[in-house]
């Protein structure tokens, strides 16, 4: 296969949802700033039970967030399916702060005129792919072809399109042109491609590997579309308001991204237990242990946000025709997580 030098894409479908959410009102917690003698804090806290969001799911069920936010704030954890219904929580005021992917991120930030959030940190990099079944060894034998996708315009669909239009393939956002995209859940994905309804799929972990256990073939591995293998898939963003008001347990549920990543990465077989044990707590569905050991190796559990794989996917995105140009300048605030690197004697990260 080709090496393309490829940047992020991320997904920019218009949020809806966001026309009856109130910008301006990000929860402030239950009081005063936390070490500011004001009083106690409530911290609301989002993420996805799933593999990308492993350094949230480990830290709330490990205690690491509780240990390093203290006694006077109370971690409130709420957990999500999709990025827009986190993203409109932060907007009416529901959720402090929230793992989630670039899409997500940038909209909410373009909706709100760089107003309404902030990225402190990175979680996760990683664990993506194009599998198609066994025929497909090449971008050619995918012309005349359905690829599915997760939603239309979200980081995966961009991704697809972006790569298929390097390889002089056109798609259009009605399904038509040389290759048909099918935007559909993830799950659906799974048994579409068992039943021969679809080709081949663009999809994040753990239905990379779902696919692949299903009989398809790995023909695209985002990360070799990268400098370094590395793009963003899950950023922790905070919601502005509740910054200025508590930069304290701000800087504090930092230092637990980074304690929380420090774990994961140091203990990769009790995270996955962690994370397998969580996800049947939460669906009512255990995800397989061995799925997630098998899907394990495709990601990489780093602090680095990676700003410029979100601003490249951005570009893709306006290329393949999805959105307008956005101004990101602002999006970033990284001096609490520089702060607890370097409390650890660990490299900063650039700020943007």
């Amino acid at each position: 296969m080709r090496r393309l030098s490829l940047r992020r894409s991320t997904t920019l479908v218009t949020l809806a949802v966001l026309g009856a959410a109130t910008l301006g009102t990000a929860a402030c917690g239950d009081g005063g700033d936390a070490g500011g003698g004001s009083g106690p804090v409530t911290l609301r806290l989002g993420y996805f039970p799933n593999i990308t969001h492993a350094p949230a799911v480990v830290g709330v069920e490990k205690g690491i967030f509780a240990e390093k936010l203290g006694s006077d704030v109370t971690l409130e954890p709420k957990t999500f399916n999709a990025g827009p219904a986190a993203i409109e929580a932060v907007f009416s005021g529901a959720l402090d702060a929230t793992y989630i992917g670039p899409n997500p991120t940038v909209n909410a930030f373009s909706k709100s005129h760089g107003e309404a959030v902030r990225v402190v940190s990175g979680a996760a990099s990683g664990g993506v792919a194009l599998v198609v079944k066994p025929g497909i060894t090449g971008a050619p034998d995918l012309r005349g072809k359905k690829i599915a996708t997760p939603q239309l315009g979200n980081t995966q669909d961009v991704a697809v399109r972006y790569w298929l239009k390097q390889q002089g393939l056109t798609t259009t956002k009605e399904g038509g042109g040389d290759v048909t995209i099918v935007p559909q859940e993830n799950a659906q994905t799974v048994e579409t491609f068992a039943s021969g309804a679809i080709d081949g799929a663009w999809v994040p972990e753990p239905f990379v590997s779902r696919l692949v256990n299903g009989g398809g073939r790995v023909l695209v591995d985002e990360r070799d579309l990268w400098p370094g293998g590395k793009f963003v898939i899950t950023n922790l963003l905070v919601s502005t308001k509740f910054l200025k008001a508590h930069p304290d347990v701000v800087r504090r549920l930092v230092e637990g991204q980074v304690a929380a990543n420090d774990f994961v990465n140091s203990r990769p077989d009790e995270s996955q237990q962690a994370i397998a044990d969580a996800i049947g707590k939460i669906t009512g569905k255990p995800l397989d242990l061995k799925l997630i050991k098998q899907a394990w190796p495709t990601l990489e559990f780093t602090n680095d946000p990676i700003p410029t794989s979100l601003k490249a996917g951005l570009d893709h995105a306006v290329e393949v025709g999805l959105t307008d140009p956005v101004d990101l300048d602002g999006l970033y605030d990284l001096s609490y997580l520089n702060e607890a690197l370097r409390a650890q004697g660990k490299p900063e990260v650039v700020q943007p």
